[in-house]
């Protein structure tokens, strides 16, 4: 098939690349190159724009696609569908009717669960036991569109960053299938008794909240980890925590239990397992205590 990509992250690239070997990818479509580097002064590409430029794909970065001329060029692709998957801006009706087959989306949750901006976040902070991928056919709406195809996988105690990965990985297939046959998947509407939304992190939710119960404050770092990482603040310190298990012990919530740091919460007690101070390198809890004791009766904000 003729076939526009619409992505900008890591989690969009095994799809392209999936894609680009079976199919004629006519244009790769993703964000604009953003400062980044050594203090914010180089223009960095997407994980998207590298790939498509290492497999010879033509790059297209349109601030927007609202415009005239930006619609009218997508259009005079000639595609027969195109495939988005976390591609980052608002596609207009015109950019959704102009392939043959429309647009299909790669999204990161068992629709109608979690439609919206973070769906594998929101998951794991509701301990959800299973998540997935769906291929959508798109509409105007914000994720509304009938599912044609779904692959699941238990959540099962996985990070936000692992979970990402696997389901790259499994939207990757997915859509390979579909479009290898996509005459055979029927559009299954969406049931909207079911509809949660996935709303945008917030940083100021990564502060990690120890008058939640342990399993909340457990969840939590799963769900920041690896960016932008839960956190907690130490004489005016910042500690990324990137892992962490239930712990022994009770205690007023944000209290340092023992020396090897079990912290109370309002129900039970967690131990962060990988930890990060500002400008240092992520270590275990066992080897920053080394450097830095943290004392029993410490508490934490």
């Amino acid at each position: 098939m003729r076939v526009i990509f619409m992505g900008s992250p890591e989690f969009a690239v095994p799809a392209l690349e999936t894609l680009a070997a079976t199919h004629e990818i006519l244009a790769a479509y993703t964000q604009p190159p953003r400062p980044g580097g050594r203090r914010g002064r180089e223009l960095t590409p997407s994980p998207v724009q590298r790939a498509a430029g290492a497999l010879g794909i033509a790059v297209r970065s349109p601030p927007s696609l609202k415009g005239a001329q930006a619609q009218a060029d997508f259009a005079a692709l000639g595609a027969d569908v195109a495939v988005v998957a976390a591609y980052g801006l608002i596609l207009p009706r015109a950019i959704l009717d102009a392939p043959r087959h429309g647009c299909l989306n790669l999204h990161a949750s068992l629709l109608p669960r979690w439609r919206g901006a973070a769906p594998i976040q929101r998951a794991i902070l509701a301990g959800d036991a299973e998540t997935g991928i769906g291929i959508m056919a798109m509409e105007a709406g914000l994720d509304t569109g009938p599912v044609l195809a779904e692959a699941r996988t238990p959540i099962d105690g996985k990070s936000a960053g692992a979970l990402t990965d696997e389901l790259a990985r499994l939207g990757a297939g997915l859509i390979g299938k579909v479009l290898a046959n996509l005459a055979d998947y029927r559009p299954r509407p969406q049931d909207e008794a079911g509809v949660t939304y996935a709303r945008k992190l917030d940083k100021a939710e990564a502060r990690l909240d120890f008058t939640a119960p342990a399993i909340m404050v457990e969840r939590q770092v799963r769900a920041f980890a690896p960016q932008p990482g839960a956190f907690f603040e130490l004489d005016g310190e910042r500690y990324r925590v990137l892992a962490a298990e239930l712990a022994d012990g009770t205690g007023a919530p944000g209290t340092v239990l023992d020396a090897a740091l079990a912290i109370a919460c309002g129900q039970g007690a967690i131990r962060p397992t990988l930890v990060q101070r500002a400008g240092r390198p992520v270590m275990a809890s066992a080897e920053l205590l080394r450097g830095r004791p943290i004392a029993p009766g410490s508490r934490l904000a």
